[in-house]
């Protein structure tokens, strides 16, 4: 099992990097404006910058949960894959926040939807091992069964 984990750790780790990154841009930004602790307004190009790194690390937790929910209840692959993917869309975020609030919004969909899917297959997971360890049925081996007849 933890052999299968490989995949996850190192993109937990990758995400942890992605947010001290965020947090050091937003360290570098109050420097470039002026803008002391604790104080979060200031010009608009520092503003995004704060906000960016503020949502991203709004969603961190959610991430987190489904990357290794899905991974340890369907598949430690596919969840690596889209754990790579959503990262690269929060980076992507990250850059067009930085530069236009508009630029912000294809990075933010494409990640949500990237969410979306770790959030769907962390729900499988979860329903599939439900029925395999409480109700003694494995889904997917009846479904393949019932196709494979017809």
């Amino acid at each position: 099992m933890l052999e299968e984990s490989v995949g996850l750790g190192a993109v937990t780790v990758l995400a942890v990097l992605e947010q001290a990154y965020f947090s050091l841009q937003v360290i570098y930004a109050r420097r470039k404006y002026s803008v002391s602790p604790p104080a979060t307004a200031g010009p608009p190009e520092f503003e995004r910058i704060f906000r960016a790194q503020a949502n991203c690390s709004e969603y961190f937790p959610i991430f987190l949960t489904v990357l290794w929910t899905a991974g340890l209840f369907l598949s430690p692959g596919m969840s690596s894959v889209c754990g790579l993917l959503y990262l690269y869309g929060r980076l992507l975020y990250f850059w067009g926040y930085s530069e236009s609030a508009h630029r912000r919004l294809a990075p933010l969909y494409f990640s949500a939807r990237v969410l979306w899917v770790l959030i769907g297959f962390s729900s499988l997971g979860l329903f599939l091992t439900f029925c395999r360890v409480y109700l003694k049925l494995d889904v997917l081996l009846e479904l393949w069964t019932a196709v494979a007849l017809y």
